[in-house]
């Protein structure tokens, strides 16, 4: 009897299945409060990563680039040195490589139509707004742009931060391209070959004034 009992028992245990294991409500809850907290964090970390690039890729890219024309604010020593240069100067007037603006607004306060070529675009809209700011909209103008795909030729007066590598280069630009009227201001660095008519303030706030006729009729030149 004992030994029939105990086969049915065991036939009970080889027959039957295993009771499913339901986890309790709460484990369920936090299971799916964990998996939304990763999809928030990953959401978190990805905006991050794609704004960080965003903003960081135009200062990174000009680097790149053969010839890089950093961004280095203007002093006010500097932006006083560019503007005595313009003194009883008429016509309108271009920042090549424009930056913050800072150029291009002080002249528009000295009733010039200024306009400034920056490639990196928050620096052409952080521009714009400061313009706006400084209540010099209408005369301040910033655009988008590498300054080799410019045509100067409309400006009469040019103002440049240059670095020694690109000198030479915009200096034969803009002898084919400005009038003969035309003045160009360079800071930080001369152009190599032009023999400037003016030249103002010591060290990094330098300012060398060229009149385009001057070299034109052979003066520049060596």
């Amino acid at each position: 009897m004992d030994g029939g009992g105990g086969g049915t028992h065991l036939a009970t245990l080889e027959e039957g299945q295993p009771p499913e294991c339901v986890p309790p409500a709460s484990l369920e809850a936090s299971s799916l409060k964990k998996s939304s907290w990763g999809v928030l964090f990953t959401g978190i970390v990805g905006g991050t990563l794609v704004a960080v690039y965003a903003v960081a890729t135009p200062f990174i890219t000009p680097a790149l680039r053969r010839i890089c024309l950093p961004f280095v604010p203007a002093t006010t020593k500097q932006i006083e040195n560019v503007v005595k240069m313009l003194q009883c100067r008429r016509g309108p007037l271009v920042d090549i490589g424009s930056g913050d603006g800072r150029i291009v607004i002080a002249a528009a306060k000295e009733g010039f139509t200024a306009v400034g070529y920056e490639l990196n675009p928050w620096l052409v809209w952080y521009s714009r707004y400061r313009a706006r700011r400084e209540g010099v909209q209408a005369l301040a103008k910033f655009y988008v742009s590498d300054l080799w795909k410019v045509t100067f030729s409309q400006y009469s007066n040019v103002v440049i931060f240059g670095v020694p590598q690109m000198m030479a280069r915009l200096e034969e630009k803009l002898e084919l391209e400005l009038q003969d009227d035309a003045r160009v201001i360079a800071c930080r660095f001369p152009f190599p070959h032009w023999t400037p008519a003016q030249v103002t303030g010591e060290g990094i706030d330098t300012v060398w004034a060229y009149d385009v006729h001057s070299f034109r009729g052979g003066g520049g030149r060596p």
